[in-house]
């Protein structure tokens, strides 16, 4: 994959506040570089370049100061920053997930723990309003942070526009075939690579998956394809892959294009994604709206995100995981009935619907007692 997290959430944000509102002035706040990804926008929406990278002190006085000239009304911050923020207008911010508080965090010492924690809930006391991209992120931020219920939104996240192209075609399958010399059946994974995605786990469960395929006699050829990040930090995969014995049938393709991977999540027998912690969990939709069997965890957003479309399991259970997925590839009346609810569920998330919902709440807040006409800056 080549497009991960916040800049993929900015441009589908940016973009459908594009189609919906014409009237509001916005500001895209950053790197030029960034503000172009997103493509043409209508005559209200306007580009203010940050010369100086965001995080450091100088360009938070940069940021800070296009605020001021334009005057702002609002700005919405679309990731968790820790660092508390002394800006001369109100700030919503969008939680994705509690994540650094639960891993990275510790790996510091007390002090620093302690010190990131009290900024990170002095950022979100400040907020005018929050967005959570699930009710489980939600209740994390209340429970963590102490944040009262009220000043929480759930604005859900959705697919991006480009995995709703569609089937692959002949020349689609014709294009993994030949760049990527994928002739044969395969269940697919696809995501970051880091400890909470559980993939030793998936890896391990993919090969007692073999050993019972081979005793049916059924899928010789099976292989599980892996794709994200690049592999070189991540060295215990390929010893993982060894020591399970199926070098010769895990692949790790690294990142691809989204028009490419449409292609893998449309050709794939079963779509895998037993992560230990998700904020939203995107994954599994983009498989769903190609009417591909999910098996994913029974944790933390998935369950709300994937409805009764997908088979739930423990995540940190192997054999449950492989009883799903040899489950899920011999059943083709389960097979049938889950790529139906798949279609279902996935459409139950636009980017319309989750933008309204943030207009709704720029609206209240810029301007409580009626209609709002000033500048809002969509992201910095």
């Amino acid at each position: 994959m080549t497009e991960f997290g916040v800049g993929t959430y900015i441009r589908n944000v940016v973009r459908t506040l594009g189609r919906l509102d014409h009237e509001n002035e916005y500001l895209l706040i950053g790197s030029p570089a960034k503000v172009e990804e997103i493509g043409s926008l209508p005559p209200n929406f306007h580009a203010v370049a940050l010369v100086t990278p965001e995080r450091t002190l100088q360009g938070y006085r940069e940021f800070r100061g296009a605020l001021q000239r334009h005057n702002c009304d609002l700005v919405h911050i679309p990731n968790l920053f820790s660092i508390p923020r002394m800006l001369p207008c109100p700030y919503v911010m969008t939680v994705h997930d509690m994540l650094e508080h639960m891993s990275r965090s510790h790996r510091r010492g007390n002090f620093l723990r302690s010190l990131h924690f009290q900024m990170t809930k002095r950022v979100l006391a400040g907020a005018a309003r929050i967005f959570a991209v699930s009710n489980f992120t939600r209740n994390e931020i209340e429970k963590l942070f102490e944040v009262p219920p009220g000043r929480v939104d759930v604005v859900y996240n959705a697919i991006d526009e480009r995995f709703l192209r569609g089937h692959a075609s002949p020349a689609d399958r014709d294009l993994i075939a030949r760049r990527y010399q994928v002739t044969y059946p395969f269940l697919l994974y696809a995501g970051r690579i880091s400890p909470h995605k559980n993939v030793v786990r998936m890896i391990e469960a993919f090969s007692a998956l073999k050993t019972e395929l081979g005793r049916d006699k059924i899928y010789p050829d099976l292989k599980l394809i892996i794709i994200g990040d690049d592999l070189s930090g991540n060295p215990d995969l390929r010893r993982t892959v060894v020591r399970s014995g199926v070098q010769h049938d895990v692949r790790f393709l690294g990142f691809v294009p989204i028009e490419v991977l449409r292609i893998f999540y449309d050709e794939a027998k079963v779509f895998v994604f037993p992560s230990l912690y998700e904020g939203f969990g995107l994954p599994p939709l983009e498989a769903m709206a190609h009417g591909t069997p999910v098996v994913t965890s029974n944790v933390s957003s998935l369950p709300e995100v994937v409805g009764n479309a997908a088979v739930l399991v423990n995540p940190e259970n192997v054999f449950e995981i492989m009883r799903a997925l040899y489950r899920v590839l011999t059943d083709k009346a389960l097979r049938d009935r889950m790529k139906e609810r798949g279609y279902q569920q996935a459409a139950r998330f636009s980017w319309d619907a989750s933008v309204r919902r943030m207009l709704e709440a720029y609206g209240q807040i810029s301007n409580p007692g009626g209609a709002h006409t000033g500048q809002q800056p969509a992201a910095d």
